[in-house]
């Protein structure tokens, strides 16, 4: 898809890889809807042409206000990017179940809730494309993030029949699998912070512009997975082929909440 001119919402925009998202996809000419709690940083992050919505997108009426402000001005909804998203660094059968479902809610529901709003749009124009931003956390099971990795695992499995089901409308969906981004992740996570061997591993991280400039190469070529870095195949790759040997590995002690 050619992003020029292309309106484009982005959730979770106001900083961290969505800001990113916004600086990289204004270069490519887009035109942005941005969408977060923080109207300051949305502000930031979209300049003075960017039409910003500020709003928890777990609530439905934030959800439907971006959406039909977005066509309202723009008239028309080319690309979805459901960015935002949060952690929860705690043991699945420790973990207070409010917190559980607030975390699906934003990985999933509300990502799952946003397509449901431009898909009759795009459909009816016979051109979209859907971004799920997930995780490589989403492709094996990350001891210390359990239940986000399960989220990320069900947005990449809903991702796969979006792209099947939209398909022949010309609508194409995209998943987005980033590794370790130096972003503010940890500080908006739940439960407190990773273990000490994780964020030692932030000497091998990617930035947000290097993450968000893979998304919109991503987007220009079709691409059905974008792995960012692409090194993290190889970690995956792994994980298939050495399950045992990775799991021990990623339980160990020092690896472990």
């Amino acid at each position: 898809m050619r992003i020029d001119g292309k309106v484009t919402i982005i959730t979770g925009a106001s900083e961290g890889l969505g800001a990113a998202c916004a600086a990289e996809f204004a270069r490519a000419g887009a035109r942005l809807s941005l969408a977060a709690r923080c109207e300051e940083g949305l502000r930031r992050a979209g300049g003075p042409d960017a039409l910003i919505t500020a709003g928890d997108l777990t609530l439905e009426d934030t959800r439907r206000a971006v959406v039909e402000r977005t066509i309202e001005r723009f008239g028309a909804v080319d690309i979805l990017i459901n960015n935002a998203g949060v952690g929860i660094y705690r043991r699945s059968w420790s973990t207070p179940m409010d917190e559980a479902r607030r975390m699906w809610e934003l990985n999933f529901f509300t990502a799952l809730r946003m397509a449901q709003l431009v898909a009759p749009h795009m459909c009816e124009r016979g051109a979209g494309t859907v971004v799920n931003v997930s995780s490589i956390a989403g492709k094996f099971t990350l001891p210390w993030l359990p239940l986000y990795s399960a989220s990320k695992g069900a947005l990449g499995a809903w991702t796969e029949a979006l792209r099947m089901e939209l398909g022949r409308d010309g609508i194409h969906a995209m998943l987005v699998c980033p590794g370790y981004v130096k972003t503010d992740f940890h500080r908006h996570a739940m439960g407190g912070g990773p273990p000490g061997k994780v964020a030692a591993g932030k000497r091998f991280a990617i930035s947000p512009e290097e993450c968000a400039r893979a998304i919109r190469r991503g987007v220009e070529r079709d691409a059905r997975t974008v792995m960012a870095p692409r090194s993290g195949w190889l970690l995956v790759a792994a994980r298939m082929l050495f399950p045992g040997l990775v799991e021990r590995a990623l339980g160990s002690p020092g690896a472990r909440t």
